[in-house]
């Protein structure tokens, strides 16, 4: 019961966290010259700086004290709105420490399997969707960083310590190379969900979208403990890859969006699998993943936004993933 109430705390801490971000960013830089820049700047630092964080987080452990703090910086975030470019570092470093000390501490209670992963992960994609709609309105935020205040507290109440095992990253080349293929395969799923447009994903579409996206990473989670990492990702990727061929029917579309997600626990769960004394790298380094998939569309390289090439992505991400799915865990 303890695990599971961690787990509820740092899904809840992710959802507002998410939408924190959000919604700053979409409230105080969208109107300002500096926009780009800082989406620039916040997508560096909440994803990219998640690497060389999650190997101070090996080494030092309490996750949920880089949770907490991540929460704090986000709060800060609210206090400089017109400072745009540091508003969005403020927030983006604090994203960043949220979800290592999260993701560190669920990698290292999960025991093995996937279902807390699916479950940690999943809530951030609706408050980032929630987080930009009311940013685009004017409905006042100055609640927000009351919230986080009191999510940093319930994390560092709540939580609990945790025993880590030492430091030590000593890959074989199986394990270097299963890495580098996870790292491709979050590469691919992060250029894709940015690639992602359906002419039907309007109004309250856009809402059944997002929850795809959510339940995807929940079901994913839950289904690797049922059957396994390698079933999993055949089923849910050549389902998808089948669904996105009709994915302008908004139906097969939404159902090919929540089978495409259903491998991000089951990619976090392999890369620890593979780093087991640098899950928090390990973390990391698929984060770092995020942002490469980030950057084709933020400098606005031409894509084929078709289902065919949907459809083709995953079979790649499924021919990638494979292998690296061959050291099951215990």
């Amino acid at each position: 019961m303890h695990t599971r109430r961690r787990t509820a705390v740092y899904a809840a801490g992710h959802f507002l966290v998410d939408f924190a971000c959000a919604l700053a960013m979409f409230r105080f830089a969208r109107q300002t010259a500096a926009w780009q820049e800082a989406v620039l700047l916040y997508n560096f630092c909440a994803f990219a700086l998640q690497m060389p964080f999650g190997l101070l987080a090996d080494r030092w452990g309490h996750g949920r004290f880089f949770a907490a703090g991540g929460c704090l910086l986000v709060s800060v975030a609210y206090l400089l709105p017109a400072a745009p470019l540091l508003m969005s570092v403020a927030a983006g470093i604090g994203n960043a420490l949220f979800h290592i000390g999260g993701g560190l501490d669920t990698l290292h209670t999960s025991e093995g399997r996937a279902g807390l992963l699916g479950i940690f992960v999943s809530p951030g994609a609706f408050g980032l969707f929630l987080g930009a709609i009311l940013g685009k309105g004017s409905a006042p935020a100055v609640f927000v960083p009351l919230l986080l205040l009191l999510a940093a507290a319930a994390i560092l109440l709540l939580c609990g310590g945790i025993g880590y095992a030492p430091f030590f990253l000593d890959l074989s080349r199986a394990g270097a190379l299963a890495g580098f293929s996870l790292f491709l395969v979050v590469c691919l799923r992060s250029y894709a969900g940015f690639l992602f447009a359906f002419p039907w994903k309007t109004g309250a579409l856009a809402w059944v979208f997002t929850l795809c996206v959510v339940l995807g990473k929940t079901a994913g989670g839950l289904l690797y403990d049922r059957i396994g990492s390698r079933q999993t990702s055949v089923i849910s990727l050549g389902l998808a890859a089948a669904l996105f061929l009709l994915s302008g029917n908004p139906l097969c579309g939404c159902a090919a969006v929540l089978l495409f997600n259903m491998t991000m626990p089951v990619t976090l769960r392999a890369a620890a699998d593979w780093m087991p004394g640098a899950k928090g790298f390990s973390f990391g380094l698929l984060t770092f993943a995020l942002f490469l998939g980030f950057l084709p569309s933020y400098l606005g390289l031409p894509g084929v936004s078709a289902g065919w090439m949907y459809a083709a992505l995953a079979v790649l991400s499924l021919t990638l993933l494979l292998p690296a799915l061959k050291k099951e865990p215990a």
